[in-house]
Parts: C-alpha cells; sequence; structure tokens
C-alpha cells in the first residue's frame, strides 16, 4: 500500500499564525494556489482514493488536486484536525505551545484533545487504513496537527523529542510512505 500524505493549503490564520484547530476556516488564495501545484505534482500518481478531513481547507484541498481525474473522494472524521479547545484563534506566543505538543508529558485538557489521544485516533485510523485499502494508492489531505502522528506512524519519534510540533508538514507538502 502507498500513502501519499499532505496538509491543506494556506489558510489567513496560517499567516497570522494562529491555532486552528476544528475552526473551520477557508483556504485563501495562496493556499488555493498550493493546491493546485499539489494537484500538478499529484498527476504523476495513479491514485485509486483520496481521503480528506471534513473541515473546509482540507476538503478544498482534496477537491482541487481531484480536478478532472474523478478519484472517490472519502471524508473521514479521524483525520480531522486536533481539537485545541480553548487554543484555537490563539498564537503560540499567547500560550505555552510546548505544553500542548509535548508527547511525554500528553497534557489532559478539558476541552481540548490530549497528544495521546489525537495519537490513538490517528493509528486507529491508519491501522483500519492498512486492512481496508491493502494493495491501494491512497491520498491523505488533513492539518498540520494531524501530520505529526501519521509521520510518527511511519518514521517514529526521534530520539530525545519530546515536543512533537517540528514534525508537522508545510502547506501541501507531500511525503510518501509505503505500508
Amino acid at each position: 500500500m502507498r500513502i501519499l500524505l499532505t496538509r491543506h493549503g494556506q489558510t489567513d490564520w496560517n499567516v497570522l499564525k494562529k491555532i486552528q484547530g476544528c475552526t473551520d476556516i477557508e483556504l485563501n488564495e495562496k493556499g488555493i494556489e498550493q493546491a493546485k501545484e499539489a494537484r500538478k505534482k499529484l498527476l504523476e500518481y495513479d491514485i485509486d482514493y483520496i481521503i480528506a478531513s471534513p473541515l473546509k481547507r482540507a476538503k478544498k484541498t482534496a477537491e482541487i488536486i481531484n480536478e478532472g481525474r474523478n478519484i472517490p473522494l472519502i471524508v473521514s472524521d479521524d483525520i480531522k484536525e486536533r481539537n485545541f479547545g480553548k487554543f484555537e484563534g490563539k498564537t503560540a506566543k499567547e500560550i505555552d505551545f510546548d505544553e500542548i505538543w509535548n508527547y511525554k508529558l500528553n497534557k489532559q485538557y478539558k476541552h481540548a484533545e490530549s497528544v495521546g489521544e489525537v495519537f490513538d485516533r490517528v493509528s486507529g485510523f491508519m491501522n483500519n487504513l492498512k486492512h481496508k485499502y491493502d494493495d491501494k494508492t491512497v491520498l491523505l489531505v488533513t492539518h498540520g496537527g494531524i501530520c505529526v502522528p501519521i509521520r510518527a506512524y511511519f518514521e517514529g519519534i526521534p530520539e530525545g523529542m519530546d515536543v512533537l510540533k517540528g514534525m508537522g508538514l508545510d502547506n501541501c507538502q507531500i511525503k510518501e510512505y509505503n505500508l
């Protein structure tokens, strides 16, 4: 099984460095252009399925990538961005961003997902994916916070890296994995 992984195109909140989480933000013009560039790069792949987060920025990125291709597009809450609760709309300077992304600390929040909860959700999704689409090529269109546990699923967590925020992807960056 081949997995192609990409993060949605840019939004205005990306520019402002605000935590989006489950806040449903649209792509901006640059984000639309990034999605079109990703589409061009992905034309070389024979993709069987696209699975996207239901949030507008990821779903629109997936739709742009799929223009003219008619690849079955599946929307899955399992790869919806991490729920950051009260931290959504804040910048990393306004909160302790390192604490939020500290895997070993795995701080529990009243109205937000912990790192461990996100990892469990995404790991279950990945395990189901490999059984359901064993011999297929699947493109996942998701979010920076979900790219972290997906990358860790394939690459592991680097030795001594407690704060995982650096494992995300840039907007419309593409990674490829084989299962």
